[in-house]
């Protein structure tokens, strides 16, 4: 009586892996190999109903029920596998909702951010005392900075190429330290000031020179995934 709702649990992951699948190599995501073996796992369970199915979407032809033989010959000895079955669903079940927590709270939405969390405009830069206007072709002058983690930072350029720095905040001192992973020597400081709660000034040697940026926070609300609420339709 189970078969059926593997079958179609079956089904379903083939045509959710698939599509999974497609979308990670056309993006060239990095997990092309695992979604591809979720794909082979469908067709796994699918192997003994294959020809069946075949026979009806696709040669137009009547089939009966399906005929595959049990497991065991013991319905007793069936029913103890079907157990073992729940119980390892049940386990997989309860790992992976572990991990997704643990998840959330480290990486997700429950995990601590920092008390400059926010993205913020660079609305004046200046290096060496030298004003830098925000022009495209300015390789040495910042965007954006988004304080999203509390142990990294992202500075975003002219281009809209990111620059990752792992980023060390102290909101006694007000101080922000930032270093490369892959640079134990390369090392930037500076003391910020909070005047108002969407200003920010951030004072200090970055590269072996002297900046000072003006910062302005984005309002997030502007962003389309974050106001715009569900619509069956969307009118534009």
């Amino acid at each position: 009586m189970f078969r059926e709702p593997l079958r179609w649990g079956a089904l379903v992951c083939l045509a959710v892996t698939t599509e999974v699948f497609i979308l990670n190599v056309t993006y060239n995501v990095i997990v092309k190999l695992f979604s591809f073996h979720l794909v082979l796992l469908a067709f796994f369970l699918l192997a003994p109903e294959l020809r069946r199915m075949f026979s009806f979407f696709f040669l137009d032809h009547a089939t009966g029920p399906s005929t595959q033989p049990p497991l065991f010959r013991s319905v007793r000895t069936n029913r103890i596998a079907l157990l073992m079955q729940v119980v390892f669903g049940l386990f997989l079940t309860g790992m992976n909702l572990r991990t997704d927590i643990h998840i959330w709270y480290t990486l997700g939405g429950g995990r601590p951010k920092p008390s400059l969390y926010g993205i913020w405009d660079v609305e004046q830069m200046t290096i060496d005392g030298q004003t830098r206007s925000p022009l495209l072709t300015d390789y040495d002058r910042w965007r954006r900075v988004l304080f999203d983690y509390t142990t990294s930072t992202s500075f975003q350029r002219m281009d809209d190429t990111f620059v990752g720095f792992v980023s060390s905040i102290n909101d006694n001192d007000k101080t922000l330290s930032l270093t490369k992973a892959g640079s134990q020597n390369w090392k930037a400081s500076f003391v910020f000031d909070r005047p108002r709660n969407d200003q920010l000034s951030l004072d200090g040697t970055m590269d072996g020179h002297k900046i000072h940026m003006q910062l302005k926070l984005f309002d997030r609300n502007k962003l389309e995934l974050v106001s715009n609420k569900f619509h069956w339709i969307t009118d534009f």
